[in-house]
């Protein structure tokens, strides 16, 4: 019987860590799964954001806008070496706070205050979307994923205080 739980208990250690290690890379599935979901949703941001240094002229979006580029490229970068990353994976899934299609083309279409007023509220529900996200992995064992989750929190709160108060002015 001991040698019975010794061996059940070495096969639960070795299922454990199949399971919670992807590959190689020391990065889980669930890693892999937030990164593979997260790089599409920075890249959109990225999106908004180059329509926004074409479309207003206001310049605390202008801004913003260079802001958010500035911290989700290198936020991009960094997933991209998690090991089994497959951003294709989740083509034609809506991830919390990604903008449709069509709010895409209205934004696009827009100018001026209008332009402002959809950015800013599109970019407000999309960072709400990437903060809820961070949920999958902000209880990781891996520090570099754990500290990318916090990076992802604290600066997007900061940004939509911010563009919380741009939308009162």
């Amino acid at each position: 019987m001991r040698k019975l739980l010794v061996i059940c208990a070495a096969l639960a250690l070795t299922l454990t860590g199949c399971a919670s290690k992807n590959d190689a890379s020391g990065y889980s599935a669930q890693e892999t799964m937030f990164a593979s979901m997260m790089i599409p949703h920075h890249q959109q941001a990225i999106v908004m954001s180059d329509l926004a240094l074409s479309n207003t002229s206001n310049p605390d979006v202008l801004a913003l806008a260079e802001q958010i580029k500035a911290a989700q490229e290198p936020e991009i970068a960094q997933m991209k070496l998690w090991g089994d990353v497959d951003t294709h994976s989740h083509m034609g899934h809506v991830m919390s706070g990604m903008l449709t299609d069509d709010e895409i083309e209205t934004l696009k279409n827009s100018r001026g205050s209008e332009f402002d007023r959809l950015f800013l509220e599109g970019m407000i529900k999309h960072h709400e979307g990437a903060i809820s996200m961070t949920e999958m992995i902000d209880e990781s064992d891996n520090p570099e994923v754990r500290a990318l989750a916090q990076t992802i929190v604290t600066t997007q709160k900061a940004e939509i205080d911010k563009m919380r108060a741009l939308l009162t002015r």
